[in-house]
């Protein structure tokens, strides 16, 4: 009786593991091979971007400057938050660690947010382009300078932006005028 049921769970278990192997089988085979037209737009689409990206970096233009910051700003957020995440999904941490972590990457996702929507915001109030830094304690705005340097009223139109937006104070607001 005992080698039976044995004998009976050994070949549902085969039976089960055949089934799963068929059904992997069937589901690849249903997609298919990759259509070569979307291959080769995909590939022309990454090889206009990074055109693009080369051109706006090469350039020695503000623009350039501006694209770099965001870039440096969002790898450095994601070293960031893979270390919390990290952190959160530790087994020795505490549950201290991991709420410090918690409000740290929440933190951060509302920074990003913010950035996000104060950029915007300059961008409606005539700047070219801008790159917005938050921290705890100030914030510092980054905007296209002419030669001689950013105007009283462009200084107020981004002061204005930021302390509405925000509950940062003119005191906690750095305006870098970035010349072209």
């Amino acid at each position: 009786m005992k080698n039976l049921k044995r004998n009976v769970t050994i070949a549902a278990v085969l039976l089960l593991v055949c089934a799963a192997v068929y059904l992997n089988w069937s589901y690849n085979n249903q997609w298919g091979k990759a259509d070569s037209a979307m291959v080769k737009a995909e590939d022309a689409a990454m090889e206009a971007a990074n055109e693009a990206y080369e051109a706006a970096n090469t350039s020695g233009s503000s623009s350039g400057y501006f694209a770099e910051a965001r870039l440096n700003r969002q790898v450095s957020r994601d070293e960031a938050m893979k270390l919390l995440e990290d952190a959160v999904a530790s087994e020795s941490a505490s549950q201290e660690t991991i709420d410090s972590a918690m409000n740290a990457i929440s933190a951060m996702a509302n920074y990003s947010m913010k950035e996000s929507q104060l950029e915007n915001k300059l961008l409606a109030k005539d700047f070219s382009d801008c790159v917005v830094y938050m921290s705890e304690d100030s914030i510092t705005v980054a905007v296209p300078a002419p030669a001689e340097g950013l105007s009283e009223a462009a200084v107020a139109r981004i002061t204005e932006a930021v302390t509405s937006e925000t509950a940062y104070t003119a005191a906690q607001l750095h305006v870098i005028g970035v010349s072209a």
